[in-house]
């Protein structure tokens, strides 16, 4: 770690290690590079952890049950954001994310500074449980840490630690629907908050289809929505997205993959980790970790043994794009390399390179971590359209994360000509249904999908770029979509 402030105790030591790695975890998300990263995890840790001994070392008063501060780790990572957002009001923007930066311009970076009823019920309501409580919450369910460990750094009884966190998940949630009552909510908000309540209550009770097209426009309610559904694995989104708001479901992703490279995918204490038996814990964790490098090695060797093969015509290059078209993203996906040409009758095709893993090779890595909301890679020379002309536009879709029954994803615009407004347009094959926006408003009709322009993001430069995210439902297949077009012009994919 770089020069932090001294720990005060040997428990305070204990804890350094992990918040720092939680707070440049975050701080890297947010920043344009590591040493902008270093800087700004520093910088909020440093304020962080006065904020948190000022907390500590304060005089309780009353006798209520409310916490005086967040749990340590999100009290970090709302440092790393309120220092980001110092950041781009002294003119250090540049070395910020792109889409962080309009974040921080935009309302919903006002909501967590704002009036305290107007702010995420999820902040809200961690903070009104008592302070251990709050902490076996984030740590189990955010930092997604094997509950045995958990119960152990917080003291528990590790045979009864499942019973308590379910117990404290039910608490979280009334004090979520009580801070949802509580918040400045108009008409048709406050006549669903009885019928929001019952149906979040049981996973099996069907959302009324009212209800779900009011969850699918109004974001408060949506929001207040994610953390009384205790079922469905939503809770550590609803965590992370009330809690540090810009980031935070690539944060979770982050902090899942930290936690299986520590502690070997999530089995800290298996019996004998020598042991190879598949059967055992442990045989299963190596075959898990080897298996996709011999898989990707046997694949190599057969793609190679395929195109040495003489094979007429295009058959494999259009199998390999109907097989390409129908692989699902894992997490969070780069663009696309794009399509090598063909040779034509007079070329002398040339032996394909072999593609045996490097340790830069993909195939080397386990998964990459996920890249910062809506920001896309250096792209290629200029696609063209069917015609032959050069394409008005480039789109990146990335599906950023994906649960059983939803998804996130960013989608990330280039522009060959100036905007003063802008509507992207496209369309899922799916029958995936988009639940919530942001920097950008969004209408779907049937499969179509238009999203326009917010107000501080209209304007577009010349070759510039436009980006915005959005959360849906999904069910069956989530393949992406197609047809993406700006202003009604046809853009060519990444």
């Amino acid at each position: 770690m770089p020069d932090l402030p001294s720990p005060q105790d040997a428990t305070e030591a204990a804890l350094f290690t992990e918040c720092w790695d939680a707070a440049l975890s975050y701080a890297d998300l947010c920043t344009a590079g590591s040493a902008a990263a270093a800087e700004l995890a520093r910088e909020a840790f440093e304020q962080g952890i006065r904020e948190l001994r000022a907390a500590e070392s304060a005089t309780v008063r009353g006798h209520g049950r409310r916490s005086a501060r967040l749990p340590r780790i999100p009290l970090l990572l709302t440092a790393v954001r309120s220092t980001a957002a110092a950041w781009e009001e002294a003119g250090k923007g540049h070395k910020l994310d792109p889409d962080l930066r309009l974040w921080l311009h935009s309302d919903q970076a006002a909501r967590y500074t704002g009036p305290p009823l107007e702010r995420p019920v999820a902040l809200r309501g961690l903070r009104d449980l008592q302070h251990a409580d709050a902490e076996l919450l984030w740590l189990a369910e955010a930092e997604a840490l094997p509950l045995p460990l958990v119960a152990r750094r917080l003291g528990l009884d590790p045979a009864t630690a499942a019973d308590e966190l379910a117990q404290v998940g039910r608490m979280f949630r009334d004090r979520c629907h009580r801070n949802h009552l509580d918040s400045p909510l108009d008409a048709e908000c406050r006549s669903y908050a009885r019928l929001l309540d019952a149906v979040t209550r049981s996973p099996a009770a069907d959302t009324p289809d009212d209800l779900s097209r009011h969850l699918a426009t109004c974001h408060p309610c949506a929001e207040a929505a994610a953390c009384l559904r205790l079922h469905g694995g939503g809770l550590p989104g609803a965590l992370a997205g009330g809690v540090i708001g810009w980031g935070g479901l690539a944060y979770l992703e982050r902090r899942r993959r930290a936690a299986e490279v520590r502690l070997g995918a999530g089995r800290p204490d298996r019996a004998d980790p020598d042991t190879g038996d598949p059967a055992h814990p442990a045989g299963r964790t190596r075959i898990a970790r080897h298996g996709p490098l011999v898989a990707a090695v046997l694949v190599s060797l057969l793609a190679l043994a395929v195109s040495l093969m003489p094979f007429g015509g295009d058959t494999a290059d259009d199998g390999a794009g109907r097989a390409d078209a129908d692989r699902q993203p894992v997490a969070d996906p780069g663009p696309s390399l794009p399509a090598a040409p063909t040779a034509g009758p007079s070329d002398t095709p040339s032996p394909e390179p072999s593609r045996t893993p490097t340790p830069d090779s993909p195939a080397d890595r386990q998964i990459p971590d996920p890249e910062p909301q809506g920001t896309s890679s250096a792209t290629p020379a200029p696609e063209t359209t069917g015609r032959g002309a050069p394409a008005a536009c480039r789109v990146d879709y990335a599906l950023v994360n994906q649960w059983p029954d939803g998804f996130q994803a960013a989608v990330t615009v280039t522009t060959r000509d100036p905007l003063a407004s802008w509507r992207v347009g496209f369309t899922f094959p799916d029958g995936q249904r988009v639940t919530q926006t942001w920097d950008g408003s969004a209408h779907q009709d049937g499969a179509a999908v238009t999203v326009t322009a917010a107000d501080y993001n209209k304007s577009v430069a010349a070759g510039g770029k436009l980006a915005f995210g959005f959360l849906a439902s999904w069910s069956g297949a989530n393949r992406p979509p197609s047809g993406f077009t700006l202003n009604g012009r046809t853009c060519a994919a990444v």
